[in-house]
């Protein structure tokens, strides 16, 4: 049977079919209703396993909906810490974040990793070419850029991210335009260069947006907190329901 795989995040939530740790189709929603998404999903099929990563505590309503949903149910949240005890991760880390590091430790075993994931915020992390986690910065993302700008500097416009960026800018929408795009940009090259030997990836809804700005080689994965969350549903079902 099927696993059903959901990222919720701060304004929006990704579910994904799974085989195995293999991803299958996938879905997105921006709204309040999040059982009822879910539901619509399970309505037709019902998953062995439903896996939740959530950037809050699920209520007990919730926990129980889910419940019903599915023959098992696993969730990461700061209510149930246990999942990612195996994986090495430090208990501060964001389940969604630490769900792609466990993605990215097997998508490129052996390998030395910075981890991008570009939305709301910017995290930036590294694993070892063990797979070990050595930290990471926590940083303001590009949206949330624009939107702090407009709102604590009066006399600003709020300007949405632009197609293209000039350099510098020549009117006040440019220049906020080129400042933050261009200041993101110097930000993560300055950390690919303090560590040139390491595999760089990209994540989150911003990640094609600045792949395709940069020179470095890097690959994009952008449902890599899903794939991870795959790997992580895939383990329990073999030491816990096989």
């Amino acid at each position: 049977m099927a696993n059903l795989l959901i990222e919720i995040g701060n304004t929006a939530v990704k579910a994904a079919w799974s085989e195995e740790s293999v991803l299958g189709k996938t879905f997105r929603y921006q709204g309040e209703k999040v059982m009822g998404f879910i539901e619509s999903v399970t309505e037709k099929q019902t998953p062995l396993v439903i896996a939740v990563v959530s950037v809050r505590e699920l209520t007990s309503e919730e926990e129980a909906l889910l419940r019903g949903a599915c023959q098992y149910l696993m969730i990461l949240d700061p209510a149930h810490p246990d999942a990612l005890s195996a994986y090495g991760m430090p208990d501060y880390l964001s389940y969604d974040r630490a769900a792609s590091l466990v993605a990215a430790k097997t998508l490129f075993k052996g390998k030395s990793c910075t981890v991008f994931d570009l939305g709301n915020t910017l995290t930036v992390d590294y694993l070892d070419s063990q797979g070990r986690y050595l930290g990471g910065n926590i940083s303001v993302g590009c949206r949330t850029r624009f939107k702090a700008l407009n709102r604590y500097s009066k006399a600003l416009p709020l300007v949405d991210m632009p197609r293209d960026c000039k350099f510098p800018g020549d009117s006040v929408q440019s220049s906020i335009e080129s400042g933050i795009i261009s200041g993101i940009m110097f930000e993560i090259d300055g950390y690919i260069r303090s560590n040139p030997e390491n595999i760089v990836i990209f994540t989150g809804g911003d990640a094609i947006y600045f792949a395709k700005r940069m020179k470095n080689s890097i690959f994009v994965v952008c449902n890599l907190g899903l794939m991870g969350l795959a790997i992580i549903t895939d383990e329990y079902v073999k030491k816990n329901i096989q």
